[in-house]
């Protein structure tokens, strides 16, 4: 049984006006209870020897898999300075949308060049970069959201 049809079951038995409606299948028992106060409480057992081995087959894979998943992508980007975005905002790699962009991959950069724009509450705040480098790789799309401290450009300060 899937959430879907537990709340389904539950928005039925709250519209019945059942107080109280219990159901056992092979490996779930759930139990409705509405009080006087439209309060609808439910509770879902699933017996340790169904879940158990469950557990047990699952567990490994993940763990074999997790060591080399970020260690690939580390020694790559290891060698990169990280821009990140100072505000929250929106980020705009134009300055405005019939103008080219900043900076492309591949771009040779300096202290001081604007990479991009971030709007917030309608303000465009030019990002400058603190480092001279080549632009490796743009992690944002252009108008997407951004929080603060999120990666924007990989550089490559060599």
């Amino acid at each position: 049984m899937d959430l879907k049809e537990i709340q389904n079951l539950i928005k039925f038995v709250a519209k019945s006006g059942a107080s109280e409606v219990k159901l056992e299948m092979d490996d779930v028992k759930i139990t409705i209870k509405t009080g006087s106060d439209n309060e609808t409480t439910i509770v879902q057992q699933v017996p340790v020897q169904a879940a158990a081995p469950v557990v047990q087959q699952q567990a490994p894979a993940p763990i074999a898999v997790a060591p080399e998943a970020p260690a690939a992508p580390a020694s790559d980007d290891s060698k990169y300075i990280t821009v990140k975005s100072p505000i929250i905002g929106t980020f705009y790699r134009k300055p405005a949308p019939d103008k080219p962009v900043f900076v492309e991959v591949g771009t040779d950069i300096k202290e001081g060049d604007v990479l991009c724009v971030i709007e917030a509450m309608k303000l465009f705040n030019e990002i400058e970069s603190e480092v001279s480098g080549k632009i490796v790789k743009v992690l944002v799309d252009d108008s997407s959201p951004v929080e603060f401290d999120q990666p924007l450009f990989l550089v490559d300060p060599s």
